[in-house]
């Protein structure tokens, strides 16, 4: 199995490393275990994927980390400087259990009071855990590694920025795909070659919505013929070779829009996510972020239309910490990275979306996204 290897600097795994055990003694955590997912990515620039057989970094919060991964898996870990980052390789074959070996390594301190398991760590893996360590509280290690992860350092920003230009050359070529006498399917599948070819390593996702599947956030696709006059939503995004994400959503209109009010409701829905986007600076909260996309559409009469959260952070998933949502009184910092997204969505009829990802900086906001965010008429 390949690990999902990205290349990283050994200096900068070694500092996450660090700040990852400091922040569970802080939080009075013996240890995390984390297994394949973003967050072994984000620690060790190796992925890979969970299955039965367990993979797993302990990481103490005093003391020396340990890999525990299966023998078979360990050739894809070769390309992580594992033996500089001070971590032991602890390798199993077919026939031991790799749950005892994870459990006397996390007592290698001590009997463990607290313990953090990865968020996705399948069930498979943490049952058996808790009964090896049943003197040991487990918790979420998300609640700890989102508070790193959160705050993209300027390689990070980086990626983001190529994802970002990625996806809005993606956006360019819309008039290549979406016409009329096509089906949703069709459209999405010129649109999955275009992701991949502009840069992606994946076409993560695929929303074509139209006329009244756009009324649908997270419609996908479907046979649904589109036709002129059609207002459509698309949504797309995917990883890029440094495994950082893009997601971005404009709404077209197949030449004229059939329906009367479909350009002064879209205006305020532009209006709105223009809003959220100037209010971005550091000190701000998520909230209030939220706040500002949701009030210019209520005050329009829409507010029942807008049925979901105006953001998510983005990073190696392209939904993490921090949210953007009514009651999440973070205040942003710089390098925290999220979508501003308000959509309009009128069941039966049409809908409408606009998102970018943007960064906080020190003063203030930078979009990565940069396609126009008027209403596009394409050729019909």
């Amino acid at each position: 199995m390949a690990t999902d290897s990205i290349k990283q600097d050994p200096s900068v795994l070694a500092a996450r490393l660090t700040r990852a055990a400091e922040v569970a003694a802080v939080a009075r955590l013996d240890a995390l275990l984390i297994s394949p997912g973003s967050d072994l990515r984000y620690l060790l620039g190796a992925g890979g994927e969970s299955h039965e057989r367990l993979t797993c970094l302990v990481l103490p919060s005093d003391g020396r980390p340990a890999l525990v991964v299966p023998k078979v898996e360990e050739p894809g870990f070769a390309g992580i400087p594992l033996a500089g980052l001070g971590i032991e390789v602890v390798t199993w074959v077919d026939g031991q259990d790799p749950h005892a070996i994870v459990a006397d390594l996390a007592r290698r301190g001590g009997a463990p009071a607290r313990l953090a398991v990865a968020d996705v760590m399948p069930a498979l893996h943490t049952i058996p855990l808790r009964a090896a360590l049943p003197e040991a509280e487990q918790v979420l290690a998300g609640a700890v590694l989102r508070e790193l992860r959160m705050r993209k350092d300027a390689a990070e920003i980086e990626a983001l920025r190529k994802a970002g230009a990625a996806i809005d050359r993606v956006h360019a070529r819309m008039a290549e795909f979406l016409k009329p006498g096509r089906t949703e399917a069709e459209v999405g599948a010129g649109i999955s070659a275009a992701i991949l070819e502009e840069g992606h390593t994946e076409a993560a996702f695929v929303i074509v919505g139209s006329g009244p599947n756009g009324a649908s956030p997270h419609h996908a696709l479907s046979d649904r013929v589109i036709e002129r006059g059609d207002v459509v939503v698309i949504d797309i995004g995917g990883p890029i070779a440094e495994g950082y994400n893009s997601d971005c959503t404009r709404t077209y209109a197949v030449g004229e829009p059939a329906q009367p009010d479909v350009r002064d409701t879209y205006a305020v829905l532009q209006a709105a996510q223009r809003a959220a986007v100037e209010a971005v600076r550091p000190g701000t909260t998520a909230e209030s972020i939220d706040a500002a996309a949701r009030e210019p559409i209520a005050a329009a009469g829409f507010g029942e239309f807008f049925v979901h959260r105006t953001g998510h952070g983005i990073g190696l998933d392209v939904h993490e910490e921090p949210y953007v949502v009514e009651g999440n009184a973070l205040a942003l910092e710089p390098g925290m990275a999220f979508s501003v997204e308000p959509g309009i969505y009128q069941p039966g009829r049409w809908g409408a979306r606009i998102e970018d990802i943007v960064i906080v900086t020190e003063d203030g906001v930078e979009s990565v996204n940069n396609q126009p965010h008027e209403l596009v008429v394409l050729p019909a």
